[in-house]
């Protein structure tokens, strides 16, 4: 039976599912509206879509790591609140999450929902989510995941306060002992405590500068004060603050945070380690991810939910 746009929108409307999914139970249905309902809540995906518009901003962040540490995947999967995402189950349908990521040959969000669960291949890794949701039941969402493959070397990888936040560092190097794995531990935990944006200044681009460049101008020009200095002191106090930026938001001209005397940068902590063991050390780059950053969080007051349900 021919499936068609006006059968896809009812099931649609019907159910609350996927137009792609509704599609989907239709075919696998012959057409029949009452099966492809079925079918739906089968999958679990009425039920999912129903709870799909409940922010989902907390969760956890994942890392996996191959045996060899030569690939990792950092992925994070959100759910509605902090109890869910303490949740053993949900931690350990991440774990499967993570596992599925890690070799994994999707670019994107879409490309990997959309590939057969490897622990069910009867299913897609969406229709697993689904599934998840209907059981566990809180919307959840799996938000992002990126690989880091590093064939001469190996990549380390940090998890801090039980995966609010996850770090996963490529280090390239000829040699790795319990020395140099300790220090990629500590660049790791140097990029969960600070935040840096970039592995170091040559990957800043020159847009950027300019940008941060018309802002300091823009500060000074509204100061009485600075705005009176010559053009070459504005200038020089540009490039300073400039340079300061730069320390702040390149990891490798941070300053290291268990630097004894509070002043050697970590490129600085990497060359000391490198020479100690007579190695070439290179950090190539990083991935931090921080469960729910730049995601709407929802702040519930359920005892006044409560009350406005006891007063309906």
């Amino acid at each position: 039976m021919a499936i068609t746009a006006a059968m896809v929108k009812e099931l649609r409307e019907t159910s609350g599912a996927g137009m792609m999914d509704c599609k989907k139970a239709l075919t696998a249905t012959d057409g029949d509206m009452d099966k492809a309902m079925e079918f739906l809540r089968e999958k679990g995906l009425a039920t999912a879509q129903k709870k799909a518009g409940r922010i989902a901003a907390e969760g956890i962040v994942m890392l996996k790591v191959s045996e060899d540490g030569k690939k990792a995947v950092a992925v994070e999967v959100n759910a509605e609140t902090d109890f869910v995402a303490k949740n053993e189950k949900f931690q350990g349908y991440v774990a499967q999450v993570a596992e599925q990521a890690l070799d994994t040959t999707a670019t994107d969000i879409d490309a990997f929902l959309a590939e057969p669960w490897k622990f069910d291949t009867a299913k897609t890794v969406n229709e697993e989510l689904a599934g998840q949701i209907s059981v566990i039941g809180e919307n959840m969402k799996i938000r992002r995941f990126q690989q880091v493959e590093e064939a001469e070397g190996f990549v380390a990888s940090y998890t801090h306060m039980g995966g609010k936040i996850g770090v996963l560092v490529d280090v390239v190097t000829d040699v790795v002992n319990d020395a140099v794995k300790e220090m990629a531990k500590n660049v790791a935990m140097q990029i969960a405590a600070l935040r840096p944006q970039y592995t170091n200044d040559s990957e800043v681009s020159a847009e950027y500068i300019a940008h941060e460049k018309e802002i300091l101008m823009a500060q000074i020009m509204n100061d009485p004060k600075e705005s009176q200095k010559p053009e070459k002191v504005i200038k020089g106090m540009i490039e300073g603050r400039i340079k300061k930026e730069l320390k702040e938001i390149c990891l490798m001209d941070q300053v290291y945070v268990k630097a004894e005397d509070g002043k050697q940068s970590v490129g600085k902590y990497v060359e000391e380690v490198a020479k100690a063991n007579g190695a070439k050390i290179t950090v190539k780059g990083f991935v931090r991810y921080e469960t729910g950053e730049g995601l709407e969080k929802k702040n519930e007051d359920f005892a006044a939910e409560v009350a406005a349900q006891m007063g309906k």
